[in-house]
Protein backbone atom coordinates (compact mmCIF):
# COMPACT_ATOMS: atom_id res chain seq x y z
CA UNK A 1 0.00 0.00 0.00
CA UNK A 2 2.87 2.74 0.64
CA UNK A 3 4.52 2.16 -3.13
CA UNK A 4 0.68 2.47 -4.40
CA UNK A 5 0.59 5.82 -2.29
CA UNK A 6 3.80 7.07 -3.11
CA UNK A 7 2.76 6.92 -6.88
CA UNK A 8 -0.12 8.57 -6.11
CA UNK A 9 1.63 11.21 -5.03
CA UNK A 10 4.29 11.40 -7.65
CA UNK A 11 1.92 10.86 -10.79
CA UNK A 12 0.29 14.07 -11.04
CA UNK A 13 4.04 16.16 -11.17
CA UNK A 14 5.12 13.48 -13.55
CA UNK A 15 2.46 14.95 -16.16
CA UNK A 16 3.34 18.56 -15.95
CA UNK A 17 7.47 17.40 -17.34
CA UNK A 18 7.43 18.47 -20.90
CA UNK A 19 10.62 17.19 -21.90
CA UNK A 20 10.93 20.17 -24.28
CA UNK A 21 12.09 21.95 -21.57
CA UNK A 22 14.73 19.83 -20.56
CA UNK A 23 17.22 21.55 -22.86
CA UNK A 24 17.34 24.66 -20.83
CA UNK A 25 18.45 23.19 -17.71
CA UNK A 26 21.64 23.53 -19.11
CA UNK A 27 21.97 27.21 -19.28
CA UNK A 28 21.10 27.66 -15.21
CA UNK A 29 22.89 24.28 -14.03
CA UNK A 30 23.59 25.94 -10.38
CA UNK A 31 20.83 23.82 -8.99
CA UNK A 32 22.70 20.73 -9.87
CA UNK A 33 25.92 21.94 -8.44
CA UNK A 34 24.24 22.89 -5.04
CA UNK A 35 22.43 19.72 -4.86
CA UNK A 36 25.19 17.83 -5.66
CA UNK A 37 27.75 18.90 -3.43
CA UNK A 38 25.05 19.83 -0.34
CA UNK A 39 23.79 15.86 -0.44
CA UNK A 40 28.06 14.56 -1.29
CA UNK A 41 30.44 16.55 0.37
CA UNK A 42 28.00 18.30 3.61
CA UNK A 43 25.33 16.40 3.97
CA UNK A 44 26.89 12.86 5.35
CA UNK A 45 30.14 14.74 7.41
CA UNK A 46 27.64 17.16 9.44
CA UNK A 47 25.26 14.02 10.21
CA UNK A 48 28.33 12.21 11.39
CA UNK A 49 28.77 15.42 13.51
CA UNK A 50 26.12 16.08 14.93
CA UNK A 51 24.81 12.50 16.00
CA UNK A 52 27.97 12.28 17.35
CA UNK A 53 27.97 15.25 19.27
CA UNK A 54 24.39 14.42 21.09
CA UNK A 55 24.73 10.42 21.35
CA UNK A 56 27.86 10.85 22.86
CA UNK A 57 28.66 13.86 24.51
CA UNK A 58 24.94 15.59 25.15
CA UNK A 59 23.43 12.20 25.98
CA UNK A 60 25.82 10.08 27.28
CA UNK A 61 23.98 9.75 30.58
CA UNK A 62 21.08 8.38 28.82
CA UNK A 63 22.76 6.43 26.24
CA UNK A 64 25.30 3.66 26.71
CA UNK A 65 28.57 4.26 24.29
CA UNK A 66 28.07 0.76 22.57
CA UNK A 67 24.64 1.94 21.85
CA UNK A 68 25.39 5.30 20.86
CA UNK A 69 27.79 3.62 18.32
CA UNK A 70 25.12 1.86 16.43
CA UNK A 71 22.68 4.97 16.61
CA UNK A 72 25.97 6.94 15.10
CA UNK A 73 25.52 4.19 12.39
CA UNK A 74 22.47 4.27 11.62
CA UNK A 75 22.00 8.43 11.54
CA UNK A 76 24.88 8.20 9.03
CA UNK A 77 23.68 5.44 6.99
CA UNK A 78 20.67 8.00 6.65
CA UNK A 79 22.83 11.52 5.87
CA UNK A 80 24.34 8.98 3.14
CA UNK A 81 21.66 8.35 1.27
CA UNK A 82 19.73 11.69 -0.40
CA UNK A 83 16.34 11.02 -1.26
CA UNK A 84 14.67 9.54 -4.62
CA UNK A 85 10.78 9.34 -4.20
CA UNK A 86 9.48 11.72 -1.91
CA UNK A 87 11.66 14.61 -3.06
CA UNK A 88 8.81 14.74 -6.07
CA UNK A 89 6.12 15.19 -3.36
CA UNK A 90 7.67 17.83 -1.59
CA UNK A 91 8.72 19.63 -4.81
CA UNK A 92 5.12 19.50 -6.04
CA UNK A 93 3.89 21.11 -3.00
CA UNK A 94 6.39 24.00 -3.13
CA UNK A 95 5.12 24.45 -6.87
CA UNK A 96 9.46 23.45 -7.89
CA UNK A 97 9.87 23.07 -11.73
CA UNK A 98 9.01 19.15 -12.36
CA UNK A 99 11.43 18.53 -15.09
CA UNK A 100 14.31 20.46 -13.02
CA UNK A 101 13.56 18.25 -10.42
CA UNK A 102 13.23 15.30 -12.22
CA UNK A 103 17.18 15.73 -13.34
CA UNK A 104 18.14 16.55 -10.21
CA UNK A 105 17.01 13.03 -8.69
CA UNK A 106 17.81 11.31 -11.64
CA UNK A 107 21.75 12.47 -11.22
CA UNK A 108 21.49 12.19 -7.87
CA UNK A 109 20.70 8.66 -8.28
CA UNK A 110 23.47 7.80 -11.05
CA UNK A 111 26.09 9.31 -7.98
CA UNK A 112 24.05 6.98 -5.44
CA UNK A 113 24.94 4.23 -7.85
CA UNK A 114 28.65 4.64 -7.25
CA UNK A 115 28.91 7.13 -3.99
CA UNK A 116 26.92 5.38 -2.00
CA UNK A 117 28.64 2.19 -2.63
CA UNK A 118 32.08 3.84 -2.06
CA UNK A 119 30.96 5.01 1.57
CA UNK A 120 29.75 0.93 2.62
CA UNK A 121 33.14 -0.26 1.19
CA UNK A 122 34.91 2.11 2.96
CA UNK A 123 32.97 1.21 6.63
CA UNK A 124 32.23 -3.22 5.56
CA UNK A 125 32.41 -6.02 3.20
CA UNK A 126 28.90 -6.10 3.11
CA UNK A 127 27.36 -6.66 -0.45
CA UNK A 128 25.85 -3.75 -1.24
CA UNK A 129 22.20 -3.54 -2.24
CA UNK A 130 21.56 -2.84 -5.79
CA UNK A 131 18.58 -4.70 -6.24
CA UNK A 132 17.20 -2.30 -3.34
CA UNK A 133 18.71 1.03 -5.29
CA UNK A 134 17.60 -0.55 -8.70
CA UNK A 135 13.99 -1.67 -7.56
CA UNK A 136 13.58 2.02 -5.85
CA UNK A 137 14.31 3.86 -8.74
CA UNK A 138 12.36 1.74 -11.46
CA UNK A 139 9.39 1.92 -8.88
CA UNK A 140 9.61 5.67 -7.83
CA UNK A 141 10.77 7.77 -10.66
CA UNK A 142 11.09 5.07 -13.98
CA UNK A 143 7.25 3.91 -13.95
CA UNK A 144 5.42 7.50 -12.45
CA UNK A 145 7.78 9.49 -15.01
CA UNK A 146 6.73 6.96 -17.73
CA UNK A 147 2.90 7.03 -16.88
CA UNK A 148 2.91 10.92 -17.24
CA UNK A 149 4.46 11.15 -20.26
CA UNK A 150 2.33 8.84 -21.82
CA UNK A 151 -0.79 10.65 -20.05
CA UNK A 152 0.70 14.09 -20.62
CA UNK A 153 0.80 13.05 -24.61
CA UNK A 154 -2.52 11.35 -24.72
CA UNK A 155 -4.22 14.18 -23.11
CA UNK A 156 -2.83 17.12 -25.78
CA UNK A 157 -3.33 14.81 -28.58
CA UNK A 158 -7.23 14.90 -27.35
CA UNK A 159 -7.32 18.15 -26.38
CA UNK A 160 -4.69 20.85 -26.26
CA UNK A 161 -1.60 21.97 -23.63
CA UNK A 162 -3.92 24.67 -22.27
CA UNK A 163 -6.55 21.85 -21.26
CA UNK A 164 -4.05 20.30 -19.61
CA UNK A 165 -2.49 23.03 -17.59
CA UNK A 166 -5.48 25.22 -16.64
CA UNK A 167 -8.51 22.44 -16.39
CA UNK A 168 -6.66 18.01 -16.11
CA UNK A 169 -3.89 18.47 -13.96
CA UNK A 170 -6.34 21.08 -11.97
CA UNK A 171 -8.32 17.53 -10.89
CA UNK A 172 -5.31 16.49 -9.40
CA UNK A 173 -4.77 19.18 -6.57
CA UNK A 174 -5.95 17.58 -3.72
CA UNK A 175 -4.62 13.76 -4.58
CA UNK A 176 -0.76 14.72 -3.54
CA UNK A 177 -2.10 16.51 -0.04
CA UNK A 178 -4.45 13.15 0.96
CA UNK A 179 -2.19 10.67 -0.35
CA UNK A 180 0.53 12.77 2.18
CA UNK A 181 -1.61 12.03 4.84
CA UNK A 182 -2.22 8.43 4.59
CA UNK A 183 1.34 7.65 4.05
CA UNK A 184 1.98 9.36 7.52
CA UNK A 185 -0.99 7.50 9.33
CA UNK A 186 0.63 3.97 7.53
CA UNK A 187 4.07 4.79 9.16
CA UNK A 188 2.92 5.01 12.23
CA UNK A 189 0.78 1.99 12.10
CA UNK A 190 3.49 0.14 10.89
CA UNK A 191 5.87 1.30 13.56
CA UNK A 192 3.32 1.28 16.31
CA UNK A 193 5.52 -1.36 18.27
CA UNK A 194 8.94 0.46 17.74
CA UNK A 195 7.60 3.68 19.17
CA UNK A 196 5.82 1.50 22.25
CA UNK A 197 8.78 -0.32 23.45
CA UNK A 198 11.59 2.64 22.81
CA UNK A 199 9.76 6.13 23.86
CA UNK A 200 12.76 7.71 25.13
CA UNK A 201 15.63 6.41 22.90
CA UNK A 202 13.55 7.69 19.93
CA UNK A 203 12.94 10.98 21.27
CA UNK A 204 16.67 11.42 21.91
CA UNK A 205 17.42 9.69 17.96
CA UNK A 206 14.48 12.05 16.31
CA UNK A 207 16.48 15.36 17.81
CA UNK A 208 19.99 15.46 16.11
CA UNK A 209 18.00 13.92 12.73
CA UNK A 210 15.51 16.92 12.66
CA UNK A 211 18.63 19.16 13.59
CA UNK A 212 20.09 17.73 10.79
CA UNK A 213 17.63 17.86 8.04
CA UNK A 214 16.73 21.69 9.08
CA UNK A 215 20.36 22.05 8.44
CA UNK A 216 21.31 20.58 5.39
CA UNK A 217 17.76 22.06 4.27
CA UNK A 218 19.11 25.93 5.55
CA UNK A 219 22.03 25.58 3.21
CA UNK A 220 20.54 24.30 0.49
CA UNK A 221 17.88 27.19 0.20
CA UNK A 222 20.06 29.56 0.80
CA UNK A 223 23.20 28.76 -1.16
CA UNK A 224 20.54 28.82 -4.11
CA UNK A 225 19.09 32.49 -2.93
CA UNK A 226 22.43 33.12 -3.30
CA UNK A 227 22.97 32.53 -6.33
CA UNK A 228 20.02 34.04 -7.52
CA UNK A 229 18.30 31.11 -8.71
CA UNK A 230 14.50 31.09 -8.81
CA UNK A 231 11.91 29.63 -6.36
CA UNK A 232 10.77 26.69 -8.52
CA UNK A 233 14.59 25.52 -8.54
CA UNK A 234 15.70 26.49 -5.11
CA UNK A 235 13.03 24.30 -3.16
CA UNK A 236 13.20 21.05 -4.62
CA UNK A 237 17.22 21.52 -4.06
CA UNK A 238 16.95 22.09 -0.54
CA UNK A 239 14.11 19.57 -0.08
CA UNK A 240 16.50 16.78 -1.91
CA UNK A 241 19.22 17.13 0.27
CA UNK A 242 17.19 17.46 3.88
CA UNK A 243 15.00 14.29 2.90
CA UNK A 244 16.28 10.88 2.98
CA UNK A 245 16.78 7.95 0.92
CA UNK A 246 14.87 5.72 4.01
CA UNK A 247 13.96 2.59 2.10
CA UNK A 248 17.66 1.83 1.27
CA UNK A 249 19.52 3.46 4.66
CA UNK A 250 17.05 0.63 6.32
CA UNK A 251 17.54 -2.32 4.13
CA UNK A 252 21.35 -1.58 4.66
CA UNK A 253 20.91 -0.94 8.38
CA UNK A 254 19.78 -4.77 8.34
CA UNK A 255 22.06 -5.95 6.09
CA UNK A 256 25.09 -4.70 8.71
CA UNK A 257 23.80 -4.86 11.98
CA UNK A 258 20.50 -6.95 11.48
CA UNK A 259 16.97 -6.57 12.40
CA UNK A 260 16.80 -5.92 15.69
CA UNK A 261 19.82 -3.72 15.66
CA UNK A 262 20.15 -0.25 17.39
CA UNK A 263 21.09 1.42 14.21
CA UNK A 264 18.33 -0.52 12.54
CA UNK A 265 15.78 1.46 15.06
CA UNK A 266 17.81 4.71 14.30
CA UNK A 267 16.80 4.27 10.34
CA UNK A 268 12.97 3.58 11.16
CA UNK A 269 13.08 7.27 13.33
CA UNK A 270 14.33 8.71 10.33
CA UNK A 271 11.24 7.14 9.07
CA UNK A 272 8.89 8.24 11.45
CA UNK A 273 10.11 11.81 11.67
CA UNK A 274 10.71 12.52 7.85
CA UNK A 275 7.33 13.30 6.67
CA UNK A 276 6.37 15.51 9.81
CA UNK A 277 9.64 17.53 9.83
CA UNK A 278 9.21 17.79 5.44
CA UNK A 279 6.09 19.15 6.00
CA UNK A 280 7.53 21.87 8.30
CA UNK A 281 10.33 22.68 5.48
CA UNK A 282 7.64 22.60 2.84
CA UNK A 283 5.46 25.36 4.60
CA UNK A 284 8.72 27.65 5.41
CA UNK A 285 9.63 27.25 1.83
CA UNK A 286 6.26 28.42 0.69
CA UNK A 287 6.37 31.20 2.85
CA UNK A 288 9.60 32.55 1.78
CA UNK A 289 8.87 32.22 -1.90
CA UNK A 290 8.23 35.91 -2.24
CA UNK A 291 12.12 36.64 -1.13
CA UNK A 292 13.54 34.66 -4.81
CA UNK A 293 13.24 36.15 -8.04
Amino acid sequence: PMAVLIWIMIYPMMIKVDFKSVKYISKNPKGLFVTWIVNWLIKPFTMYGIACLFFFVLFRAFIPVELATEYLAGAVLLGAAPCTAMVFVWSSLTQGNPVYTVVQVATNDIIILFAFVKFLLGVSNVAVPFNTIFLSVVLFVVIPLVGGIITRMAVIRKHDENYLNQQFLNKFDSVTTIGLLLTLVLIFMFQSEVILKNPIHIILIAIPLIIQTFLIFGIAYVACYLLKLPHNIAAPAGMIGASNFFELAVAVAIALFGTTSEAALATTVGVLTEVPVMLMLVRIANKTKGRFL
